[in-house]
């Protein structure tokens, strides 16, 4: 009886045809794990199959732009719904100023991960801001740099209402004609996606 002594070699013994067979799942495991990522890279870069349809309402920002850029310097420590007036606040922008209220009291429960907010280019009237006092006590009031904001905002010459997030990003834009409640569903959706603020 003879006894081996070298180390024992199994691919001696395997038909050439396992072996490509092996390679070929060893291919196979790779490109699933591995192809989907090349896909939605290519995807992105080459912006193919990109679907049309969108969830929000606004317009997207998405350019990393925040409020320092929009021309108002202001502390970002939660979600916001920012309503600008390069000029003095007319009634496009008091009914924006109205409507970011009645979004963030619409929140319920989550009212708290957001405030409200008017960042102007020129002081309101007295009329008006003693009726801000009385009425919205929770908004905060910013100046706006008009220089700024003319350089970035579309529209400048008229009132908008942005979502801000904790960061101070800029996320979402809506002009005066927009609907509270697409507004609010939009905020709700980001609320319920993100975990600061």
């Amino acid at each position: 009886m003879g006894v081996a002594t070298g180390p024992l070699d199994m691919s001696e013994g395997r038909p050439p045809r396992n072996r490509a067979r092996g390679r070929l799942q060893l291919i196979l495991i790779l490109l699933v794990v591995i192809g989907p990522m090349i896909l939605a890279t290519g995807m992105y870069k080459l912006q193919f199959w990109v679907p049309e349809g969108r969830s929000y309402h606004g317009e997207m920002i998405g350019n990393g732009l925040g409020l320092a850029d929009l021309g108002v310097q202001a502390p970002a420590e939660r979600w916001q719904l920012l309503v600008s007036a390069p000029k003095d606040c007319n009634v496009d922008c008091q009914q924006l100023v109205y409507l970011a209220r009645q979004i963030n009291i619409g929140l319920g429960r989550d009212a708290s991960r957001a405030g409200h907010a008017l960042a102007s280019g020129e002081p309101v009237s007295g009329a008006y801001l003693s009726r801000l006092e009385s009425e919205y006590p929770q908004l905060q009031r910013y100046p706006l740099d008009a220089t700024r904001y003319g350089a970035i905002a579309p529209n400048r010459s008229e009132a908008q209402l942005w979502i801000v997030d904790p960061h101070g990003n800029l996320v979402l834009r809506y002009d005066a004609k927009v609907k509270g409640k697409d507004v609010l569903n939009d905020l709700r959706h980001l609320l319920k996606l993100s975990n600061i603020g």
